[in-house]
């Protein structure tokens, strides 16, 4: 690259430049993560929650209502992950064009509307339509929050404070699995409306409640109300060090962003990443057996141990719990440690691998039911690899185009991966699923030899360009300054030689 050619066709702004104290950042970081920070919380939880209630809902009724039989209820979790892999592009899309807050709002309150009907739905048909609708509408909330973090967050704070958003699916699990047991057992005695759909009722509204909220705290540092003019200025110096372009509002898209991706090796890595820790993710179940899995239909899972379908909730609760406490002491350590998240991605897949293979192999007898218990509470981190190989993204991927379509491709994998994972555990193989618990196990080690050599692939790289640097006879804080306005210049960190790769 010419640089001096490149820096000169870049239009920056001397604002994105300015220098402040770090007291300046520090006190801004405070409010920034006094806003953002349980606003993303709530909405990834309930989310999370919103999407697999089903497994809940026919604990308690929903399938005898309905009529479902055979694989109908499986496609319920089918044609959510169908919807949700076509909306990825038009959703990032929209993500990129206008404003990041209000679009992510306005999709949370169609897939709020869905929960609320899904409540007077009388047959398969019209729960299957609710549940595509809904898959479609919570696409884009991965997508987005990993934009909001690389839009407020420099880059040695991204997987810390992805952890801690992330990190509530587990809270959300434990909360609203009580609340939820409250409102069935209620509803069981007095009579009246279903249980299944009172369910449905109280998510929806508590998302709908959620989204209002959203209305007015989430977007970009361009687009938020709760921030003056010299904050917004503050908050868009912070983060140029990142080398990372993060306003996404108006601008064009870049076809040759576009085709840089495909010719990227982390966008590879991150794929099959991806789609490795998804297929254990999705299994299938039959309504009359149900198949060891990690996630999808936890609920039911417990009862294959020998719990009844109120023990399945309450006995599920102490893994949700120790998936927060997990989260949250990874995210503290990523605090204190820098480019320590790809070997916590190695670990989160041995372990589930030594979970998943001796909870699946033990016969389902009351004699081991606590072991597979505790086996099955092991796997928890397994989601520890996938949330921090996005995280990488948001760190290393820059070009505001490309950055879209990676986090596109991304969500389209979580989706393949979650697809191909419904088909894993087949009733055939029953009872020991020998078949599906082989399949799983090969999915972690072989993630765990893609996480080492795209580690490896960002060592290299690293060193390549140091030493680039070195015969241009660059010191550190002119390989940064540099950087920074090639950042700036929306250049992604293929054409910025001055970025470096996090790990």
């Amino acid at each position: 690259m010419d640089l001096e050619i490149a820096l000169e066709s870049c239009q920056i702004t001397n604002t994105c430049l300015l220098e402040y104290s770090e007291a300046q950042y520090k006190r801004l970081l405070r409010k920034i993560d006094y806003y953002l920070i349980p606003m993303m919380f709530f909405c990834y939880g309930i989310q999370q929650t919103d999407k697999t209630s089903i497994s809940i809902q026919a604990l308690f009724g929903m399938s005898d209502d309905l009529g479902l039989h055979g694989q109908q209820y499986q496609w319920l979790t089918t044609i959510f992950y169908i919807t949700y892999l076509v909306g990825e592009f038009p959703s990032t899309w929209l993500l990129q064009k206008y404003h990041l807050g209000r679009t992510l709002t306005l999709y949370m309150v169609g897939w709020s509307i869905c929960l609320l009907c899904i409540s007077a739905c009388n047959n398969w048909s019209q729960l299957m339509a609710l549940r595509a609708l809904q898959g479609f509408f919570e696409c884009n909330i991965t997508p987005g929050f990993m934009l909001i973090t690389g839009a407020w967050y420099r880059t040695e704070e991204h997987a810390n404070r992805s952890l801690f958003w992330q990190s509530s699916q587990g809270f959300f699990s434990i909360i609203c699995n009580l609340i939820l047991y409250g409102i069935a057992r209620h509803v069981t005695k007095v009579g009246g409306i279903d249980p299944w759909r009172c369910i449905s009722l109280f998510l929806g509204g508590l998302t709908l409640l959620g989204a209002v909220f959203s209305w007015f705290i989430l977007g970009s540092p361009h687009e938020v109300k709760w921030l003056s003019e010299e904050e917004r200025r503050i908050a868009t110096a912070r983060v140029i060090e990142n080398q990372i372009s993060e306003d996404t509002v108006g601008k064009k898209w870049s076809w040759a962003q576009f085709r840089e991706c495909f010719r990227d090796p982390q966008v590879y890595f991150g794929f099959f990443n991806t789609l490795l820790a998804c297929i254990p993710n999705g299994p299938y179940l039959r309504l009359t057996e149900i198949h060891s899995g990690i996630t999808a239909f936890s609920s039911l899972m417990y009862q294959t141990f020998g719990f009844d379908e109120w023990g399945s909730m309450l006995y599920g609760l102490p893994r949700n719990g120790m998936y927060v406490v997990v989260f949250i002491l990874v995210a503290l350590y990523l605090r204190k440690f820098q480019n320590h998240r790809m070997w916590i991605m190695i670990v989160s897949c041995i372990l589930p691998f030594v979970g998943m293979l001796v909870m699946s192999l033990l016969p389902n007898t009351p004699k081991h039911k606590w072991v597979k218990w505790g086996m099955y509470d092991m796997t928890v981190v397994f989601s520890l690899a996938l949330f921090l190989g996005w995280s990488l993204v948001t760190s290393n991927v820059a070009g505001r185009t490309k950055r879209t379509v990676v986090s596109s491709l991304t969500l389209i994998a979580y989706c393949v991966g979650n697809m191909i994972g419904a088909q894993v555990f087949q009733t055939k193989d029953a009872p020991r699923y020998m078949a599906g618990t082989i399949t799983c196990c090969a999915c972690f080690g072989a993630e765990v030899v893609i996480i080492v050599v795209w580690r490896l692939w960002y060592m290299y790289e690293n060193r390549r360009r140091d030493r680039v640097a070195e015969q241009e006879g660059l010191g550190k804080e002119e390989i940064k300054r540099l950087g920074q306005r090639l950042g700036a210049a929306d250049k992604t960190d293929f054409e910025n030689l001055y970025f470096r790769y996090s790990m």
